[in-house]
């Protein structure tokens, strides 16, 4: 993502322009747009025109709209990016109040105009322009018939391939139908890895599997292979765990995720007084200076309402200025889908904290 221009006031209102240049950038755009925002971007239109003989045709024209934002779709597989609204500024080809739906395109730039810009947007910003963020680091989570190949980006785990190739099991005396379909796989895979992966951008290439597989593939293959139980996608978790792993992705966003997580996953089992999720706990420990690391999902500031979405953004702040560490986890990343099945915030605690249960216990107690 490229900024182009950025005027916020005061009051925290203004506007910025930016110019996505990868296919993530669309999903950093979702993150920063909504409801009730001023989008102005390029955008095709079909007209009607009347000619002087009084018959009437249509043709489809390029124009630059400002859309007061009412729908956002986004297409996590294929990268694209819709809003729909209704138009607030004049157009020689669009009447003002009528509605129209712009899909933002690659390399074309676009104004975001907002009465608040919070902590939260304004920090995905940053990341979305700072080239350190790059796609760096894929995957090939596999078992013997089954493989998916991912890329591993900064905000989200794309699936760019699925393979599934029918192996015979092994029969007594004979096992030349079940070597023939390995390998018929495993070319698959490497087929599917030279066509999805970009390597003057991807530095590194995570095989993992369960057993021997990723060894018998290793032919194919010339970086790390680690353990995962199972060729699903949801098993990238636990390769991404592995220490032998995590030394080498140290820098990249996505380990940082979950590390963060499984050190929450250790609390809990371990200090359970230490580890709590939920935002009414999480709240309460903030309000003790008690959060060492907030973990929370990005999908809680998708949130439609503007006070629960202010909800989330003022914990955050709290926590920063009480000297803890914030995460903001990616829903698209499996770790971040974790995340969302524990209600999509958690904390780890620097010290023991009552539960909130506890508390309203002794209190009513002592009414009683």
């Amino acid at each position: 993502m490229k900024l182009v221009r950025k005027d916020i006031e005061k009051d925290n209102a203004g506007q910025v322009t930016l110019i996505p240049e990868e296919p993530e950038d669309m999903w950093h755009a979702y993150n920063l747009l909504q409801v009730g925002d001023s989008l102005r971007a390029s955008t095709i239109r079909k007209v009607q025109t009347e000619s002087s003989t009084g018959s009437v045709g249509s043709n489809r024209v390029r124009t630059t709209l400002t859309l007061s934002v009412e729908a956002i779709d986004f297409d996590s597989q294929a990268c694209q990016l819709r809003v729909k609204g209704t138009n607030i500024q004049e157009n020689e080809y669009v009447k003002m109040g009528a509605y129209h739906t712009i899909e933002l395109e690659p390399n074309r730039q676009f104004t975001l105009a907002k009465k608040q810009w919070d902590s939260v947007v304004l920090e995905r910003i940053e990341q979305a322009c700072d080239p350190a963020w790059s796609a760096d680091v894929a995957a090939v989570v596999m078992q013997e018939g089954l493989a998916h190949v991912c890329l591993v980006t900064p905000s989200m785990t794309l699936t760019r391939a699925k393979v599934e190739v029918n192996i015979p099991r092994k029969r007594r005396g004979s096992c030349a139908q079940h070597d023939r379909a390995l390998e018929r796989f495993y070319d698959q895979v490497a087929q599917a890895i030279q066509r999805h992966l970009n390597f003057e951008v991807v530095k590194c290439v995570l095989v993992a599997s369960p057993g021997f597989v990723r060894e018998q593939f290793c032919d194919y293959m010339f970086q790390q292979a680690v353990h995962s139980s199972s060729g699903h996608k949801y098993a990238l978790k636990e390769a991404l765990c592995d220490p032998a792993v995590t030394s080498r992705l140290a820098d990249t966003k996505a380990a940082s995720e979950v590390k963060a997580l499984d050190d929450f996953y250790k609390m809990l089992q371990h200090e359970p007084d230490r580890a709590f999720y939920g935002l009414k706990h999480v709240e309460k420990a903030n309000e003790a200076m008690a959060i060492d690391t907030l973990l929370i999902s990005d999908e809680l500031f998708r949130h439609q309402d503007v006070a629960t979405r202010s909800r989330y953004v003022r914990l955050v702040d709290s926590v920063r200025d009480n000297m803890g560490t914030v995460r903001i986890f990616s829903s698209l990343h499996v770790s971040g889908e974790q995340l969302g099945q524990l209600t999509g915030v958690a904390a780890i605690l620097r010290f023991p904290v009552a539960e909130v249960s506890d508390q309203e216990e002794e209190s009513s107690s002592e009414e009683d």
